[in-house]
């Protein structure tokens, strides 16, 4: 198995990981219902925010924070939420990569899971 080493592994990535997301019993609603996402046009965007995390890019320019808690506003965002997409994050990336760029993504994904729930749920 091989380690990320592109944009396209990215996206790779993250259609892997929204495929199971948006299919998801328990967090599935919040890209399906309540942020009504768009895979075509946000696919582009997440991709660029990994790609900005892993390879030191400049592409993305969004308040990752302030998106979600505008969607917390819709729907409260619970730790079992947190946990799920965790889960799933990390699933899709040991199916299909292996090596220093997966564990990196891994470790960023809890690092801004971790303050997610610190900002957003343990704050109310």
């Amino acid at each position: 198995m091989k380690d990320i080493s592109s944009r396209k592994d990215i996206e790779f990535l993250m259609n892997a990981f929204y495929k199971d997301a948006f299919a998801d019993p328990k967090i599935g609603i919040f890209f399906t219902k309540i942020a009504k996402i768009d895979l075509k046009e946000h696919i582009p965007e997440i991709t660029d925010f990994w790609e900005q995390q892993l390879f030191r890019t400049r592409n993305y320019r969004k308040n990752v924070m302030q998106i979600h808690k505008d969607l917390n506003l819709k729907k409260k965002l619970e730790n079992t939420h947190f946990d799920t997409w965790l889960t799933l994050f990390h699933k899709a990336v040991d199916t299909n990569f292996k090596g220093e760029k997966a564990d990196l993504i891994k470790t960023r994904a809890l690092s801004i899971i971790t303050m997610m729930r610190i900002k957003i749920v343990t704050s109310h």
